[in-house]
């Protein structure tokens, strides 16, 4: 069914308007962003539509094809904390914009998604940032990308309650076919990094564990904060502002081992991003599969948001040849990311799918990705 006859179907109008927005792989640059450090995510080819009218009333009605409800409310009444499960990404969007002055009024929205639910490729991000696109769009003050991008964060963090980075809606917004977006996200600063794969006689297989993401936004939180007092104590704005060199002496004024562990992964991964990206402005893209595989073992070990599966499909796709893996995303279940080369892309996604019946583990979703568009309108 297309997406005017699902909206036909929901609301008995036509859409005026259809944007799309991406979901994201970070290829490395895990938990860095609210550190003011360093990220290198893409945007894949798995996107979300949100088709929208205007309404007359004053009212939002929401409406997901994943989900038989429709959310309705007035526009004035939307407050953080007072919209449950699914449709609070779409009504803290709307929020966000109406809070800051934007001149909104009633929508229709309808949300199709092809981005797999569940696994951490930002879903959320997605959505926010195409309910803002869409809002702005049909209402004639649509923002620049990157604020945008600032929108969608403060839907997730304001109203949602998620205390999540601008990496997600950054690369959502900004990202460009054939290019990795390195992000400062402190200066909000970025640059399109070529990333080409097959250029390289590479691919970069995407597994998704179907892991139950868990306790993710609790044990989020906890991460945040034991980083937010770690730069307290060390007496900097954020971690960012230790130096790979500085480290022992950091470590060494920390008297909680959890905290120095939590530390440690930022700081290292802040200094692996710096590096992939000058490998791949150099055009050694193969040179990074060993700097993939030290992330996956800090995020392991240090920041502990790895789960078995995880854990398996990483090894697995190593032992089968990979250049590099690693957990992508937030942690705690959802993808891994391999660099592979081309020929072997069979031969590790045979192996990861081995791996996981000799465990017993669900049968995971093995998939290339390749570098695409960030979010636009597309009628």
């Amino acid at each position: 069914m297309s997406a005017a006859t699902e909206f036909r179907a929901a609301f008995g109008t036509e859409p005026e308007g259809v944007w799309t927005a991406p979901g994201r792989i970070n290829l490395i640059g895990e938990h860095t962003d609210y550190n003011d450090g360093f990220a290198l995510p893409i945007a894949l080819p798995h996107a979300l539509t949100v088709s929208a009218a205007r309404r007359p009333d004053a009212r939002v009605r929401l409406r997901s094809r994943e989900f038989p409800d429709v959310f309705e409310a007035r526009l004035a009444d939307l407050s953080p904390g007072t919209v449950p499960g699914w449709a609070a990404y779409q009504a803290g969007a709307l929020w966000a914009l109406v809070d800051e002055g934007h001149r909104i009024g009633g929508l229709d929205l309808l949300v199709e998604s092809g981005i797999p639910t569940g696994t951490g490729l930002s879903t959320s991000a997605a959505v926010c940032c195409a309910t803002v696109l869409a809002a702005t769009g049909l209402y004639g003050s649509e923002p620049p990308p990157a604020e945008v991008a600032r929108l969608a964060q403060r839907a997730e963090n304001d109203f949602v309650g998620m205390p999540c980075g601008i990496m997600d809606q950054s690369a959502v917004m900004l990202a460009d076919e054939g290019r990795a977006l390195f992000l400062d996200c402190r200066s909000l600063e970025t640059e399109q990094v070529p990333f080409d794969p097959a250029a390289h006689g590479l691919s970069l297989l995407v597994v998704d564990t179907r892991a139950p993401r868990r306790l993710v936004e609790g044990a989020y939180g906890e991460r945040r904060r034991s980083c937010e007092e770690a730069a307290r104590i060390l007496g900097v704005r954020a971690l960012r502002d230790v130096s790979v060199g500085g480290l022992p002496r950091a470590l060494a004024a920390l008297p909680d081992p959890v905290v120095r562990r939590r530390v440690r992964h930022v700081v290292t991964e802040n200094a692996r991003v710096l590096e992939t990206a000058a490998l791949f402005r150099a055009g050694r893209p193969r040179a990074a599969g060993p700097l993939f595989t030290a992330s996956h073992v800090s995020l392991r070990d240090d920041f502990e948001v790895s789960v078995p599966e995880v854990d398996t499909a990483v090894s697995a796709a190593l032992s089968a040849g990979a250049l590099g893996a690693r957990i992508t995303g937030g942690g705690f279940g959802g993808c891994v990311i391999a660099l592979v080369e081309s020929g072997a892309v069979m031969d590790c996604g045979k192996a990861v799918r081995v791996a996981f019946a000799e465990r017993g583990h669900t049968e995971p979703v093995v998939f290339t990705a390749l570098p695409s568009a960030g979010a636009r309108r597309l009628s």
